[in-house]
């Protein structure tokens, strides 16, 4: 799968379920408090809920979820670790979801290569994030990391289409008089498609 079709996938699914779990001025309030945060710093974010090991492997997964592409910015660049962070730090059963997901990865990993998530190879992470990708995968070893993964992948495309840097990815311009209005061919096929016709 291209980048490009994955960065589409999670374009829809930013604006079809995501967005619709956090509305778009909650995830705001997140990213002000993060900016506020990195101001009280000097420009740094300190995490709240992860130690460094799991920042670091917060950050390594947000990349590999959306990285960064010729158009736009990554999830990290986007801010995505630090909107996961305070997230996470705000709610204890978010925060016992994370910090649990992030351990079972790196036990995972441990028991398949004899190293943590970020020590593995770039083949044996994706091999494991393959797996715990899909619901279909679900055995009672893998179903903690799936649960993990699938809110993960979420949050991060929650911070990410919420952030200055994936609106302009979407190429949303605001509430603009149009003269014409035509109905993109994609959304055309969609229906038709869906529609069985």
């Amino acid at each position: 799968m291209s980048e490009q079709s994955r960065r589409e996938i999670l374009r829809n699914i930013a604006f079809g379920a995501t967005l619709a779990a956090m509305p778009a001025a909650d995830a705001q309030h997140v990213h002000q408090e993060v900016s506020d945060a990195k101001a009280r710093t000097g420009g740094t974010y300190k995490p709240k809920l992860f130690n460094e090991h799991e920042y670091a492997t917060v950050k390594l997964l947000s990349e590999t979820i959306i990285p960064a592409d010729e158009v736009s910015g990554s999830a990290v660049e986007a801010g995505a670790p630090e909107f996961i962070d305070l997230i996470g730090s705000s709610n204890e059963d978010m925060a016992t979801l994370l910090t649990g997901g992030l351990a079972w990865l790196d036990r995972e990993m441990e028991r398949r290569a004899g190293k943590d998530f970020l020590s593995a190879a770039g083949g044996e992470r994706t091999a494991l994030l393959d797996q715990i990708a899909f619901k279909k995968n679900a055995t009672p070893e893998l179903r903690p990391g799936i649960a993990f993964f699938d809110q993960f992948r979420r949050l991060v495309a929650d911070a990410f289409y919420t952030s200055p840097i994936g609106v302009k990815d979407v190429g949303y311009v605001g509430n603009k008089g149009m003269t014409k209005f035509e109905v993109p061919a994609s959304a055309i096929a969609y229906a038709v498609k869906r529609s069985g016709l």
